[in-house]
């Protein structure tokens, strides 16, 4: 377990390797709309952080969630958050965003 802030993390390499294999996983962005609109990983569902603790309800508990933001802070508060609220198979991208552009899909705008 790697990761920032004590949280559970997966690096943008396990993340591909995880959606090349289709292993069940919720993807969760939880930047901010015009954030989203201007970059987004395919299938990820976007919940603001802002909105999280209102919208934990979207969140499935029965796979493994991973949560990614621009470069890893929010994502890692609603990790913690998610944790706390049953969620038991959350993890932090580490890198955000910013990393999956940089190392994975160069066609995703980095910003």
């Amino acid at each position: 377990m790697h990761g920032s802030q004590d949280v559970p993390a997966i690096d943008v390499k396990a993340l591909k390797e995880r959606r090349d294999k289709k292993k069940p996983h919720f993807l969760l962005d939880v930047r901010e709309p015009d954030e989203y609109e201007a970059a987004k990983i395919d299938g990820s569902v976007l919940i603001p952080l802002g909105e999280l603790q209102a919208r934990v309800g979207e969140v499935p508990k029965d796979r493994e969630v991973i949560v990614h933001c621009h470069h890893g802070g929010r994502s890692a508060q609603a990790v913690r958050f998610l944790l706390q609220a049953g969620v038991q198979d959350a993890k932090n991208l580490d890198g955000g965003i910013d990393a999956w552009s940089c190392e994975i899909d160069k066609s995703v705008p980095r910003y």
